[in-house]
């Protein structure tokens, strides 16, 4: 039996192999084609850890020849362009990447510039302010939040100058949240950038959990009327014709998704798309457009005098990525290692309103 002080001894070794790019890093992924969709999914997926592993850095103290996070995007070839910094506890949340090596092809879908933001880390002196933005996320705030304001300040920016063209946004969970958030501001004014959202949050009743399609479909279904028709007996609201309009302009952006079926965060998407499939095929799309427009909650607490923000899930169009690969728990199932795999079953679809 193994005492307390060699249990975190091991939980310590665990924590760094994790960190550690050439333990747990791609090892397959030697030269990238930047053509390949899976090698783009993992550089991406790479560069997201390389911003946790900067915040732990920090928090562990680790510099210089210590530091674990370098190699996460140098061995892409990457430069650590600026660190994106909360205001509130000066924790690294973010980071911006320029690539060094610029393929010659002018036509090359390689991106000049990265920006990355991380998810929650449950460990550490930055978890309070990243659970209290996960909060924010509940109550559609995160638009409010001085974390996401440094985030879109930064987007803007490089975007101005250097063009849209050569930007990725990415991030994890609450990271994911923050790109999806920033990459719908763009495409409002019609920017559209290229976004790998990894296991980004929808949060709705686990639906896609009950085994019986039957049933499913039926609280679909159900769910999909009672939403359109409270829509339709509102469209003299402003907020819902306002929603309405700012839908339709997201229609052109078409971030990729990647999300895994076993974890509730953002198992959601998959019945979320596919629902909008199904309800076409049946002839009541029309309905389905309407309602996957609007938050039945959202319409309620409209109806009740409360005016609610425009839920951030709610998307038109995606390319949606589901990891099928059989994984242990909730934790392989929602962490970052998984996207850089190269071993995944991956089920990939379009969907456009």
């Amino acid at each position: 039996m193994t005492s307390e002080a060699e249990n975190l001894q091991l939980s310590v070794h665990v924590v760094s192999e994790r960190e550690n790019f050439n333990i747990s890093g791609p090892s397959h992924l030697t030269t990238v084609d930047w053509e390949n969709p899976n090698h783009r999914r993992s550089v991406a997926a790479c560069l997201v850890q390389g911003v946790y592993i900067l915040e732990r850095d920090r928090q562990e103290k680790r510099v210089n020849t210590q530091a674990l996070a370098p190699p996460w995007w140098k061995s892409f070839h990457f430069h650590l362009y600026r660190l994106l910094i909360d205001d509130v506890d000066s924790c690294i949340f973010g980071a911006i990447y320029q690539l060094t090596s610029i393929p010659l092809d002018p036509n090359n879908s390689a991106p000049r510039y990265v920006i990355a933001f991380r998810g929650t880390i449950t460990k550490g002196d930055a978890f309070t302010r990243d659970f209290e933005l996960d909060i924010h996320i509940i109550k559609n705030g995160l638009h409010q939040t001085s974390r996401f304001e440094t985030a879109i300040q930064a987007v803007r920016h490089v975007v101005a100058t250097y063009g849209s063209s050569n930007v990725w946004l990415t991030g994890h969970s609450l990271g994911s949240a923050m790109a999806m958030l920033a990459g719908k501001n763009m495409a409002k004014t019609g920017v559209y950038l290229e976004a790998f959202l990894f296991n980004p949050p929808f949060l709705s009743a686990p639906i896609e959990k009950i085994k019986d399609k039957k049933v499913k479909h039926g609280i679909r279904f159900a769910g999909s009327v009672i939403t359109a028709g409270l829509a339709l007996a509102m469209k003299n609201n402003n907020q819902t014709s306002r929603s309405g309009g700012t839908f339709s302009a997201l229609s052109t952006w078409l971030p990729c998704l990647f999300v895994n079926p076993a974890d509730h965060i953002c198992s959601e998407y998959v019945g979320y798309f596919e629902h909008r499939k199904r309800m076409d095929e049946m002839g009541a799309g029309g309905i389905e457009r309407l309602a996957t427009q609007h938050s039945l909650g959202g319409l309620l607490m409209n109806v009740m005098g409360v005016q609610s923000e425009e839920p951030l899930h709610l998307i038109p169009s995606a390319n949606l990525t589901v990891n099928r690969t059989p994984v242990r728990d909730f934790k392989d199932a929602h962490g970052i290692h998984q996207w850089w795999r190269d071993d995944l079953h991956l089920d990939t679809k379009i969907y456009k309103l």
